[in-house]
């Protein structure tokens, strides 16, 4: 295996607020094992654009980040519930609310990505056809 495909650990850490003592708590999340996936070929690689698997990368590490915080939330929303102390439940409902936020936040990564990639696809294609841009300048994709 390439020394750059190597798994990295990569860890998210999140801090919540303990309802049972109403002490901050940081929480940290293993994510190791997942490594920073390349392209096959590599980045060099016949047919592989380095920028379109950036944008691809990025946009996925973002959704993960994302999908993290939302187990760390509802593992907390969880102790909430089955600790049954109506202060408790209460937090629940803004617990929810950011775990219904974030939800949206991966929507709306995802939608941008789809976006992002259909325009280079567009492009490509555009470029491949021979309908470049004027006076052969690069056409660009709004990152994500």
């Amino acid at each position: 295996m390439e020394e750059s495909a190597v798994a990295k650990p990569r860890r998210t850490v999140a801090t919540s607020t303990n309802t049972n003592t109403n002490a901050n708590s940081t929480t940290t999340v293993a994510t190791a094992d997942r490594p920073t996936p390349e392209p096959p070929g590599g980045l060099e690689g016949e047919g592989c654009d380095a920028e379109v698997w950036e944008m691809l990368s990025a946009s996925f590490l973002q959704v993960q980040s994302v999908l993290d915080r939302n187990r760390v939330l509802i593992s907390q929303v969880n102790e909430n519930h089955q600790s049954k102390v109506p202060d408790n439940l209460a937090k629940n409902v803004a617990l929810i609310r950011e775990i219904n936020g974030n939800i949206s936040k991966v929507q709306s990564i995802y939608s941008d990505l789809s976006v992002n990639f259909s325009g280079v696809v567009q492009q490509r294609r555009a470029l491949r056809n021979g309908a470049g841009g004027r006076n052969g300048e690069k056409l660009e994709w709004s990152g994500a």
